[in-house]
């Protein structure tokens, strides 16, 4: 494998032509993005999935042929690590949820400016769980209506180090944030999260922060 920087790709599913192509047009001032995909409709995922072989897949909810939450379903039936990130103008809960159920890695709203998608990209890919804040609030809610653990012991597990990462995570803030905050390396970012995911036995940071607030860890 070379040590360069590898490119990410992406592939756009957006129903809407003109944020479709604005989005296309923004990507291309990224030298480390490339669009190997742009589709208006949910037609033919596995083949279109299959042929364009993206890192990330941009997936709108309201389209023709197949919407968003089903093409998400389908997609990560037949290529379970591939990662999808929400990207479209609903925030009620049930499309949220089904959203999520589908197995979507994060979920965006439209009015999302396009320099946080794009950081929500690259935190997706680097094993992230982005959300509008919006979003992430429903989604805490439900969390917090789960299991309770014991707060006390999780929290003398974390390090300090790990407790700040968590409470950046709580309030938002995105791996380079985070890095930037804390004054470490993004590497370095990644390999406290991995510890926290596994310390609260979560698998993103969604779970990770609604568990933080349910019991008062940070």
């Amino acid at each position: 494998m070379s040590s360069e920087k590898r490119e990410l790709t992406i592939v756009i599913f957006e129903n809407n032509e003109a944020y479709r192509q604005s989005l296309e047009m923004y990507f291309q001032e990224f030298p480390g993005i490339r669009v190997v995909g742009s589709f208006a409709d949910g037609a033919d995922v596995e083949n279109r999935v299959s042929e364009s072989n993206p890192a990330l897949i941009l997936m709108d909810i309201d389209m023709p042929v197949m919407n968003g939450i089903d093409a998400t379903t389908k997609i990560k039936t037949v290529f379970p690590e591939q990662l999808i990130l929400i990207l479209t103008v609903f925030e009620e809960n049930e499309k949220v949820f089904d959203a999520i159920k589908a197995g979507a890695d994060g979920y965006l709203l439209k009015s999302t400016p396009p320099h946080e998608i794009v950081q929500a990209m690259f935190d997706t890919v680097a094993g992230g769980s982005p959300m509008t804040p919006v979003i992430a609030r429903k989604i805490i809610q439900v969390f917090a209506r789960g299991t309770t653990v014991r707060a006390t012991q999780i929290t003398n597990e974390l390090t300090e180090k790990e407790k700040q990462v968590l409470q950046s995570l709580v309030e938002g803030s995105s791996y380079k944030m985070i890095a930037l905050q804390l004054s470490i390396s993004l590497d370095t970012v990644r390999f406290h999260i991995r510890n926290i995911y596994t310390k609260l036995h979560v698998n993103s940071a969604t779970e990770a922060v609604a568990l933080a607030i349910r019991n008062r860890l940070v």
